[in-house]
């Protein structure tokens, strides 16, 4: 369900349930924050990305309701990409939904295919969002527009996610892989300690 491919200096961690939408079952967590943890000092670039055409749904329904929609697993994953000293990149394949938000917020970058769509449905769900997911949504958007996703449960497009900026760019499905190229070869030509130096410079939002 979680597939970990390392090519070169640039490792790559794929959602693989393209049947259900990507959804994140606990187990699926526990892979998620081992792939990352074992992401080495070879590494310079991490690009976490799904199959199909939604990058994740958020948690599966029915564990959701057991107990995983407030697990500290979500927690756990976003801080483990957040604190990582290479550069990460979200390649959102389609919509980003729920408790998925995390480890796509918790990225230095974002980009996504015109087609995405971006909600976090937690109030009518009945659940409060993760902590650290408010503080990076409302660093990148403002606290306005972070009460429209999380409060209001609007909606966005791809559009309106990057003239707010909650993603960086939008980029064609065919073209995906060019960007990722494009935006790893600046740090792929640098050291690691020079990536992760400049990485400490920008403040953490999740500590205000």
């Amino acid at each position: 369900m979680i597939e970990v491919s390392q090519n070169g200096h640039v490792r790559r961690i794929t959602l693989n349930r393209p049947e259900k939408a990507n959804s994140l079952t606990a187990e699926m967590l526990g892979q998620l924050i081992d792939a990352v943890g074992k992401t080495g000092a070879e590494t310079k670039v991490l690009v976490i990305t799904g199959r199909g055409k939604v990058f994740s749904a958020g948690a599966n329904l029915e564990e959701a309701k057991k107990g995983l929609a407030t697990s500290d697993l979500w927690e756990t994953l976003s801080g483990a990409v957040a604190a990582l000293p290479c550069m990460t990149i979200a390649a959102l394949n389609g919509t980003l939904a729920g408790g998925a938000f995390g480890m796509a917020l918790a990225c230095d970058i974002r980009i996504a295919v015109p087609n995405a769509k971006f909600f976090y449905p937690v109030i009518k769900l009945g659940f409060l969002p993760r902590p650290s997911d408010p503080l990076r949504l409302s660093a990148l958007i403002g606290p306005s527009r972070a009460k429209m996703i999380l409060v209001a449960s609007q909606k966005i497009g791809s559009a309106e996610a990057l003239s707010w900026g909650l993603i960086d760019r939008i980029v064609e499905p065919e073209d995906m892989e060019i960007e990722i190229a494009t935006l790893s070869q600046a740090p792929l030509n640098a050291e690691l300690q020079q990536i992760s130096g400049i990485k400490r410079t920008i403040p953490d939002t999740t500590h205000r």
